[in-house]
């Protein structure tokens, strides 16, 4: 793994009482922390990977992960695995599941396996947490493989979002001989969940203070438009995909549009390089400018 080296950071006004193990902190280039969840729900960060025009799918068969995007950065790699050993649960949604394919597990030693030791030292005893986070898969219609790794890797908890009807079909898949699966109905309406009654059922049921969403554009623009993200981990690959018309590639945030006036203004608390990709992180600032 190459360096990654802190190009710009904001001194907290309140230092973390978590301090990375110095394998992580090292790597890292710095300590991690977070502010504490609001009362009602999570706090929320999310970690994309976007090229240089902002891209970050190919919308390819077999190829619309983050990975064509990173390139499978080994450094990009190293911190998506200390933001899920961070986070008390994973969101993703069905069309990443999709995307990721069946043996994607969004564990953190599964995206970076040479730090394996170092995270879960990390949540069993900085953190306090379990061994591995909460995965939770948001699904309308339930159309899911449950013969993906995710719902059979031993230690590891999944809980699936979805309507009454995505509930039925889960239950006529099989989910309910799944020992590690639990599967949650928010909505009468065929495909109609809303980040407000996620968040809730997080932090009420789930007790999730810290969530790390990555679920794509759709989802994520959805937590934006609600005003629920807090944080953005965004990394910059030096590539350019392009766009034509008739093919969608999409960006950070699909099916929501904000004017000049609603638009969300972010504040850079970082800026961490490794050769020529950039590491940025932001907490979401005035939603109005």
């Amino acid at each position: 793994m190459e360096p990654i080296r802190t190009l710009f950071a904001i001194r907290s006004a309140k230092p973390s009482e978590v301090v990375l193990p110095e394998g992580l902190r090292s790597r890292y280039d710095g300590n991690l922390s977070f502010l504490p969840a609001p009362e009602q729900r999570p706090y929320c960060i999310a970690n994309f990977v976007s090229t240089l025009d902002g891209i970050v799918s190919f919308n390819i068969p077999g190829q619309s992960e983050g990975a064509q995007i990173s390139k499978s950065n080994e450094e990009d790699r190293f911190i998506m695995g200390l933001l899920r050993a961070s986070a008390d649960a994973v969101l993703v949604g069905s069309g990443t599941l999709q995307a990721v394919g069946p043996k994607g597990t969004w564990l953190p030693e599964s995206v970076y396996p040479a730090a394996k030791d170092l995270y879960r030292k990390y949540r069993t005893e900085a953190l306090r947490k379990p061994e591995y986070p909460l995965v939770v898969i948001v699904t309308g219609t339930g159309g899911l493989d449950l013969a993906s790794a995710v719902f059979h890797t031993p230690r590891t908890r999944v809980l699936i979002l979805t309507t009454e009807q995505g509930k039925w079909r889960l239950s006529q898949s099989g989910s309910g001989a799944l020992a590690s699966v639990e599967v949650k109905a928010l909505s009468n309406a065929e495909k109609d969940i809303s980040p407000s009654a996620i968040l809730t059922l997080l932090k009420r049921d789930a007790g999730v203070e810290l969530l790390l969403h990555e679920a794509g554009p759709t989802l994520f623009g959805e937590f934006l438009a609600g005003g629920f993200m807090d944080e953005l981990f965004l990394t910059v690959a030096p590539q350019i995909a392009g766009r034509i018309a008739g093919h969608t590639r999409p960006g950070l945030v699909a099916n929501v549009e904000f004017s000049p006036a609603t638009a969300p203004w972010w504040k850079l608390l970082s800026t961490k390089s490794a050769v020529d990709y950039l590491f940025l992180r932001y907490q979401i600032g005035n939603q109005h400018g």
